[in-house]
């Protein structure tokens, strides 16, 4: 692993408090690689050999069943992905798919769990890290099933927005079939529900998003944050 990349990681909330020795050894076994576009990574079903913290570029999360296939989630950098599988020594729930050149830092499991079991610090954050992503996946579930395509796409707009500091211009991140997966809807329901969007304040021409009114949009989506997020800052010690 380049040594440039080190710093990074140890500012990642699931490595920033775990103890210098610990992070020294778990350092040393791990390595970067990149990878192309269009690249499985892990796969559905499968054990989990590694512990996988995105560097550069953008992952994708897939489920498939029964011919069925649909986008879960999508990874920026930098963050780890399906840490759940590595803790729990367990299959995959999901698979990984490179959206772009990506550049990836890989732990052993065992070696993580072995990291883990002694070194509480380290271990109280990756139990944040997996409440954290509990509650992410929560959170989509709940907008799925409560909000209506025309909602989900609202909230996904201003959420964007939000990403780019309320920027009133944003490009999407992922294809828009790619989009139309992750908010349950086909890639014609997308179309439609974008036409419908432009009488509630968004103009979108390609990947460009233009809100042009922000309150109208906002009374589509509704914003919750038991929904959308975010948590709270914890002040406590």
């Amino acid at each position: 692993m380049r040594d440039d990349e080190r710093p990074g990681l140890r500012r990642l909330p699931l490595f920033r408090e775990m103890m210098t020795p610990t992070f020294d050894s778990v350092m040393e076994i791990a390595y970067s690689q990149s990878f192309p576009p269009q690249l499985e990574l892990i796969r559905q079903g499968e054990y989990a050999d590694f512990l996988h913290i995105l560097v550069e570029g953008a992952v994708e999360l897939r489920a498939q069943w029964n011919g069925h296939e649909s986008i879960m989630g999508f990874v920026r950098p930098v963050s780890t992905f399906i840490l759940a599988a590595c803790v729990c020594d367990a299959p995959y729930l999901m698979s990984a798919w490179t959206l772009e050149r990506s550049r990836i830092v890989m732990i052993p499991a065992a070696d993580l769990r072995a990291a883990l079991r002694r070194d509480p610090d380290f271990a109280m954050a990756a139990m944040r890290e997996l409440g954290e992503g509990y509650r992410t996946f929560v959170r989509h579930a709940k907008n799925l099933k409560l909000r209506n395509s025309r909602e989900r796409l609202a909230a996904y707009i201003l959420q964007q927005s939000q990403l780019a500091d309320d920027a009133s211009t944003v490009f999407l991140p992922v294809e828009k079939r790619h989009l139309a997966s992750y908010l349950g809807m086909t890639p014609e329901n997308l179309s439609r529900t974008v036409k419908a969007l432009q009488a509630d304040g968004v103009r979108m021409k390609g990947m460009q998003v233009t809100i042009t009114d922000r309150a109208q949009l906002m009374a589509v989506a509704g914003p919750d944050l038991l929904m959308d997020g975010p948590d709270p800052k914890n002040t406590t010690s």
